[in-house]
Order: structure tokens, then C-alpha cells, then sequence
């Protein structure tokens, strides 16, 4: 089956999320929500979220899943808010656990945080399935980037998060704490091995050098033969060699100590105080 695939771009962390509709009938997922964060104020804002929820309703869709392909660096997740608006299923990979023990030391969370993966609604593991109505989602592990990094192959779409980017861009980062660019090697070439005409829709985009436009939508057969990192064949080695000396020279992101602590508790914030105060951790030389 062919999904309908309708995506919302946040120019702010140059984030792509993802309503997927069955195309015979009224449900749907969303993938890789955006809650909106100032980090110079500590201010959320639900205007990113908001359009998906005008959209939701404006074409009267049944929300079965949320989906998060990771536990994001760069963008807090919107999964909580949007789950009370239009109801859905949290769903994130099983090495959740693994984020949440690591980030859980970072920032001294104590034995109150669960790191069990008991916030969110369902942890998916290589080989599950799902439905969106008729439509059959199937989950692939893909690490590298982060622990629990999944695709989620719904129809003759692959939903890959961080893993690959734009031919012209090429693939994540792996230098956050369990990442592993011959991991990642491996998972792309799982992702590779699906047909070449399967969709593949990416988590992010930057605009390659020499592009105008944001893009997200490519396929299995231009990412073998175009991309600047895998395409032609790239051996292991080699692709290994370029992304470690690559990730050596990046800046964390901008919005990566508020983002681990809110997406590792499935989008929710850490717990108020007993003012009703909620703050959030900054660890020194820990990251």
C-alpha cells in the first residue's frame, strides 16, 4: 500500500514531522513531533504541534500512533501534548532503556526516574508490526546514530529519522554517547537493502550546498547510487574513517541538554517542585 504522507517543516531545528494516513480509510500516525523551545527564555510553544493537531482534525483523521524514531538531540518532542489533544500511542524503540540509563547519569536523575521505558506507550523492537487502520507498519532497529534509533517501513514508506539524510547530505552523526559509525554503517545498509523504489522520508535536512529548497522525500535507489557518504558501494572502512573525522569537527546542538531530558521522559518535562516549578538540568563538562 501506498501511504499519504503529509509533512510540516520547523525551520527553527530544520526538523521534518510526519502525519502518515491510510489511504483507504481515516487513520493515521505522526512521527517525529516538534514542541517549540526558546532556550534563551525557557519558554515552550505549541505552534508546530498546533498546525499538526489543525491538520488532524481538519480532515477528521484517527490518530492510532506517535511515533518518535529516537530520542532526539536537536528538538523536544510533542508527543505528550499531542496525545491529549488527538489521542494515539506512544511508540519508540526498546533500547530506549540504554538512553535512559546513560542520560539518566548525565543529569543526576536519581532513582525517582524511571529508566525502564515505562513512559511511553509502546517499545518496539526489530521485527514488530503495527496498523494504521489497514496500513501495516513494520520496524526496523537501525542504531548508530543513538541506541534506540528505528525506521518504521509503513507501506512503501521508510520513516528513517536520523539515519540518512538527503542524497546530497549524506548521514548522522554518531559521536553522542552510544553511537557507532560502523554501527550506523550496518544499519544503513539494512535500510539500502529494501526495494529501490521504496520511499525513504528523512528526519531532518539542511540544504546541501548548491540546493534552494528543504527536502525529505527520496528513495531507497538514489540514496545507493547518490549519496555522498554510502552511495556507489562506499566500503566500511572508508565510510567509517570520513564520519568519525567528520563528527570531530561538529558543534553539539543547540538544543541538546534540554532535548535528552524532556525525549528520554517520552516528551514530558522532569517533575514540578513543590511550587509547581519545573527546571531543567544543565551538566558541566558531561557532554
Amino acid at each position: 500500500m501506498t501511504p499519504d504522507v503529509t509533512a510540516f517543516f520547523d525551520e527553527a531545528t530544520n526538523t521534518i514531522s510526519f502525519v502518515v494516513k491510510d489511504p483507504e480509510g481515516s487513520s493515521c500516525a505522526i512521527i517525529d513531533s516538534v514542541l517549540d523551545f526558546d532556550y534563551s527564555s525557557g519558554r515552550t510553544d505549541t505552534k508546530s504541534a498546533d498546525d499538526v493537531i489543525a491538520y488532524v482534525q481538519k480532515h477528521d483523521l484517527k490518530v492510532e500512533w506517535i511515533l518518535e524514531s529516537h530520542v532526539h538531540a536537536d528538538h523536544l518532542s510533542a508527543a505528550p501534548y499531542l496525545q491529549a489533544k488527538v489521542g494515539g500511542k506512544i511508540g519508540i524503540g526498546k533500547n530506549i532503556t540504554i538512553v535512559q540509563d546513560t542520560f539518566g547519569k548525565v543529569f543526576n536523575e536519581g532513582t525517582e526516574f524511571q529508566r525502564d521505558g515505562s513512559q511511553f506507550d509502546k517499545l518496539f523492537e526489530e521485527g514488530d508490526s503495527f496498523m494504521i487502520g489497514q496500513l501495516r507498519g513494520d520496524v526496523l532497529h537501525t542504531p548508530g546514530h543513538t541506541p534506540a534509533c528505528m525506521t518504521y517501513v509503513i507501506g512503501d514508506a521508510a520513516f528513517v529519522g536520523d539515519t540518512l539524510f538527503m542524497p546530497d547530505f549524506g548521514t548522522a552523526r554518531c559521536d553522542f554517547p552510544g553511537g557507532s559509525s560502523e554501527t550506523l554503517y550496518k544499519s544503513i545498509q539494512k535500510i539500502l537493502a529494501l526495494p529501490d523504489e521504496t520511499r525513504i522520508f528523512v528526519g531532518h535536512d539542511y540544504k546541501a550546498p548548491g540546493r534552494d529548497e528543504y527536502a525529505w522525500e527520496t528513495t531507497v535507489g538514489e540514496q545507493k547510487a547518490n549519496n555522498v557518504h554510502v552511495g556507489h558501494g562506499a566500503d566500511k572502512d572508508s565510510f567509517v574513517e570520513m564520519r568519525d573525522s567528520r563528527d570531530a569537527t561538529l558543534a553539539m546542538p543547540k538544543l541538546i541538554i534540554p532535548s535528552l531530558q524532556v525525549n528520554m521522559r517520552a516528551g514530558n518535562m522532569p517533575e514540578p517542585d513543590e511550587e509547581g516549578d519545573v527546571f531543567l538540568k544543565v551538566p558541566v563538562n558531561k557532554i
